[in-house]
């Protein structure tokens, strides 16, 4: 969704709107899109300076990255962002330390739906885990450790630790 800088209205503009994104615009390689992102957002100009407020809402489908199951993730995120005329970008060095966090609109237009991925990707969590205590699998048998113990008793290499500490101590 192109808004045109020119066009927008003194009071501003108010966008209420669903967006559909595929899996592979985001980040997280594994992630789906369970309901379309939903977007309530003002834009208003203040001189050459763009005031883009506003929430995302979504749900998506995430893979825990230590057990690997599915689990859902809900967005519910607000962004405040200021943008600013390509121009000004080429003059860096005189801009002040805040505005050179800002983003840049170029050609007089603002790509809501490339503002919108940028923010919801960095909702995401860094590693997606489906629960904050999730033991994940266990390495012998592969078993679910939340779907219940194994009996499973893993051999500690201790050759391979004895190798460290001899070389550590080597070192010293």
């Amino acid at each position: 969704m192109l808004i045109d800088v020119d066009r927008i209205p003194e009071e501003g503009l108010k966008i209420s709107k669903d967006f559909e994104f595929f899996s592979v615009d985001i980040v997280e390689e594994s992630t789906v899109f369970l309901k379309p992102v939903h977007v309530e957002a003002t834009v208003k100009k203040i001189g050459e300076e763009l005031l883009i407020k506003g929430q995302i809402t979504a749900m998506l489908n995430f893979m825990c990255c230590r057990c690997l199951t599915p689990f859902e993730f809900p967005v519910d995120s607000k962004f405040d962002l200021v943008c600013l005329p390509e121009e000004l970008e080429v003059a860096k060095e005189h801009l002040e330390q805040d505005d050179m966090n800002g983003l840049f609109y170029c050609k007089r237009q603002v790509d809501l739906k490339e503002v919108i991925m940028e923010q919801l990707n960095l909702t995401f969590p860094l590693r997606p885990l489906c629960s904050k205590g999730c033991q994940g699998i266990c390495p012998v048998c592969g078993k679910l450790i939340k779907e219940g113990k194994c009996s499973c008793t893993a051999k500690e290499s201790g050759q391979r630790l004895e190798n460290l500490k001899i070389f550590l101590r080597d070192k010293s």
